[in-house]
This record gives C-alpha cells, sequence and structure tokens, in this order.
C-alpha cells in the first residue's frame, strides 16, 4: 500500500480509536443525540450552517461543532446495523424539512435533497469506516424512501419540467406517507403538510380560472392559468357536476341513505349499496356491469354479519372494500373494473362514485387517495403518451374532489333574465343550452376544515 494511503488509513484509526474511548453511547442513545442536535440547530441557525453539519455528520464522517453527536455517529456505523442507519439518516432528513416546511424555508429542503446527488459519495476510500458510511448511503439513495424523500422538492417549477409526467399528483403520493404509522412523526407531519399546501393551493387555481376564464374583460395574460390538462373540457366538467345539486344533490342522496340503512342488516345493506352507487347513472350497459361485478364481491362479503345491524366500523371497511373493487385490490396493479371503467370511457363516472363513498363514509377519503397513489406508482412505469386515459380520469378526480371539498363553494349563475335585470342563482334544473351559457361563480370559505384535518 502507498505510504500516503497508509498514512491516511493511520489516522482515520486513530480518530477511530478516540472516538471508541469517548464513546459508551448504546444505538439508542446515539439516535437521540443525533436527533436532538438537529432540532436545536435548525430552530436556531442560518439554514446553510445546519445543512453543513449535516453534510459533515452523514456524508464525510468528519468532525461537528458537537463531539457528542460525532461520537453518537461513530456507535451508529459500530453498531453495523444497516436498518437502523437507514431510519436514523430518513428521520434526520424529516426533522430538517418539517421545520423548514413549518418556517416556509423551501430553499434549504431542495438543497437538502439535493445533497444526496454528492458525487463523493462515489469515490474511493481507504478508511473502513467512511466505506461503511458511503455504502449505506448509496443503499438509501436506492431506496423507496429516498423516493419519498424526493417528493418534497416536487412543486418547484424546475424539478416540475424535470420530472415524470406522475409529478402533478404529489399530493396524493405523500398520502401513503402520512398514513403509515410506521414512518417517523416528522415525516408524517411534513407530508400531511405539504399534501395540504399542494391540495389547497390546486383548489384556489381551479376557483381562480373557473371564475375568470369566461370573463372577456381580461387579456389572455391576465387570465388565471388552467390548473387541470383537460384545457376547456374542465369549464364543462366543472359545469356537469354543480350543476348536480339542489334536490338530488350528491351530498343528499348521501344523507337519505344512510337514513334508510339505519336499522338494515348487513346482507340488506350490501344490497342498497349497490342501488345506491348506482341510482341515476344514465348508460344501461355500465348499470349492468357495475351491479353485477359489485354484487358479486359483495355477496362473499364479511357474511359472517349477515343478520347483524350494521354498524360504523363495519360500514367503514365495506366502504373500503368498494373502493379496492373499483380500483386496486391488490394496491399494487389496478382493478379488472378499474381498467373495465376508463377502457369505455367512463372517468367521470368513477370518480363520481368515489366520490359517493366518501359521502356515506367520510374516513375512506385518504383510503381513496391512497389508491390514487397505488395506481399512480404502476403507471408510472409507463411513458406519458401511454397513460392519457388514466391521467384523464385523475384530473377528473381532482376537479371533482376540489369542488366538493368543505371550504369551497362552486355555483352557476345563468344570464341576467331580461324582464328583472336579476341573475338566477341554482338550485335548480338546467338544460342542455343554458348549462352552455351560465357562468360559474366560486368562493373559498375560511374557517372551514378540510378533508385532511378533519378525517385522519
Amino acid at each position: 500500500m502507498p505510504r500516503v494511503a497508509n498514512s491516511v488509513l493511520e489516522h482515520s484509526q486513530e480518530r477511530d480509536s478516540e472516538r471508541y474511548h469517548r464513546s459508551r453511547l448504546t444505538l439508542q442513545e446515539a439516535q437521540e443525540d443525533i436527533f436532538s442536535f438537529l432540532l436545536s440547530i435548525v430552530k436556531e441557525w442560518e439554514p446553510e450552517e445546519v445543512l453543513i453539519q449535516f453534510k459533515q455528520l452523514f456524508f464525510e464522517y468528519g468532525e461537528t461543532v458537537s463531539s457528542d453527536v460525532s461520537s453518537a455517529i461513530y456507535t451508529l456505523l459500530f453498531s453495523n446495523d444497516r436498518k437502523e442507519f437507514h431510519n436514523t439518516l430518513k428521520r434526520s432528513c424529516y426533522i430538517l424539512i418539517n421545520n423548514w416546511e413549518v418556517a416556509r424555508q423551501y430553499g434549504p429542503i431542495r438543497s437538502l435533497v439535493r445533497q444526496f446527488e454528492d458525487p463523493s459519495l462515489f469515490k474511493y476510500t481507504v478508511s473502513p469506516t467512511l466505506k461503511r458510511l458511503r455504502e449505506w448511503m448509496l443503499d438509501f439513495i436506492d431506496s423507496q424512501d429516498y423516493e419519498e424523500l424526493k417528493l418534497f422538492i416536487s412543486r418547484f417549477q424546475d424539478d416540475l419540467q424535470k420530472g415524470r409526467w406522475t409529478t402533478r399528483y404529489t399530493s396524493y403520493l405523500l398520502v401513503p406517507q402520512y398514513i403509515n404509522t410506521d414512518n417517523p412523526v416528522e415525516q408524517r407531519e411534513a407530508a400531511r403538510e405539504l399534501s395540504r399546501k399542494l391540495k389547497d393551493r390546486y383548489k384556489v387555481e381551479l376557483a381562480l380560472y373557473t371564475a375568470h376564464s369566461q370573463n372577456g374583460y381580461l387579456t389572455h395574460q391576465r387570465k388565471p392559468k388552467n390548473p387541470t390538462v383537460l384545457g376547456d373540457g374542465a369549464l364543462r366538467l366543472v359545469k356537469a357536476i354543480v350543476a348536480r345539486k339542489g334536490q338530488f344533490s350528491y351530498k343528499n342522496l348521501a344523507h337519505l341513505f344512510l337514513e334508510q340503512v339505519k336499522d338494515l342488516n348487513y346482507s340488506s345493506f350490501k344490497k342498497s349499496l349497490v342501488q345506491y352507487l348506482t341510482y341515476s347513472v344514465k348508460q344501461p350497459d355500465v348499470v349492468k356491469t357495475l351491479r353485477q361485478h359489485l354484487s358479486q364481491k359483495l355477496d362473499i362479503l364479511y357474511v359472517e354479519y349477515d343478520q347483524d345491524i350494521v354498524d360504523y366500523s363495519l360500514q367503514l371497511r365495506t366502504c373500503n372494500r368498494v373502493i379496492d373493487y373499483l380500483m386496486t385490490e391488490d394496491q399494487r396493479s389496478p382493478s379488472s373494473l378499474f381498467t373495465l371503467m376508463l377502457s369505455q370511457g367512463s372517468s367521470i363516472l368513477l370518480a363520481i362514485l368515489l366520490l359517493k363513498l366518501v359521502l356515506i363514509s367520510r374516513n375512506s377519503h385518504h383510503y381513496i387517495e391512497a389508491r390514487i397513489a397505488d395506481l399512480i406508482r404502476y403507471y408510472e412505469q409507463f411513458p406519458k403518451n401511454q397513460c392519457s386515459w388514466v391521467i384523464n380520469f385523475l384530473e377528473v378526480f381532482q376537479v371533482t374532489f376540489a369542488i366538493h371539498a368543505e371550504n369551497v363553494e362552486y355555483n352557476l349563475v345563468s344570464p341576467a333574465n331580461k324582464d328583472t335585470g336579476e341573475a338566477r342563482y341554482q338550485p335548480r334544473v338546467w338544460t342542455q343550452e343554458e348549462l352552455e351559457a351560465c357562468r360559474i361563480f366560486s368562493r373559498m370559505i375560511l374557517g372551514k376544515e378540510t378533508e385532511d384535518d378533519s378525517s385522519s
């Protein structure tokens, strides 16, 4: 071995020996020292300084400002527990991300994630300790946890342009992170907060677009952007969904259904659920297919409870199973019913069926979004031009659920009545011609809780 390499190796061994004598920590104590250190500096230091300490700790095995933390990383490495190192690194990242997210310091989040692109991780080293560190870091980069970490920079425009087509749906991809109780609390909080922000931004952009897109006084440059990829079809979709109000609104039908099934046994409840979901669907062939598929599945579902009165827990589980039938039964690939409905151009109907389920089972909302994430992960392996029908469904789903969110209100306004000079607001029944001519009025309702706040 060359003399220089020998010298470097001896220096590394001396430093490891010194840390060994300084450190008598258990693995758990070492992890807590690292977490406490990062939590204290992220609240008090400038982000650039925090990033330097993070790099010293996890990338360079160098000295930090705290000798206790330097000893802690030694303990972590020499425990020879790759999984615990992985978990420590993951939670450390989310401690920083969560605090910067709350402080609206988004630049440091991007810098943190991009540190994992540092070419030094691939450099040769004679130090056994540094070699182990880099191997474990590279393992982390190849993991699903790192893919989840990258979601936190997908909101930035330059990353959006370079990213996959699935980047548009980051708010849904974040859902599995914050409903998974095995994830660190910092990761769950950061994922929930970012998902909420992205959904709220979408709702605001959709409301502005629909309210002002028909304003002839606005120039093209001043008109709000269309947050969908549906083009002018977005307006027609919004009008069609909003027009369904009044006596036969989806909310009223859901309320009526819940009143009617209060005292039914489970067997009768399942039959009523199929009728509720297919009620008012105008395509006879689609209704026949839906009823056949759903009835076959539900007839054999939880049969041991068939004679029991339905309670909330059983109702929730049943609605979640129907969601599985409509979307993905193995949480990895699309269900046969999902593929069949989209191949028949029934994106709007599928979105409405899912909405109907949420209206009778509010706590199923996150479950639906988690299944949306499963489908996105499945289809992201394909090029965008092969996923146009899936993307159309995702866009329709986003619009449908944004319109029915708790903190936004949409109404249709007909052209002014020539005799009275007054605009006519719904509820009412719209003809197709009136629907084409009407305007959309939307407003955000301050102080209203969102689904994320209420159904976790």
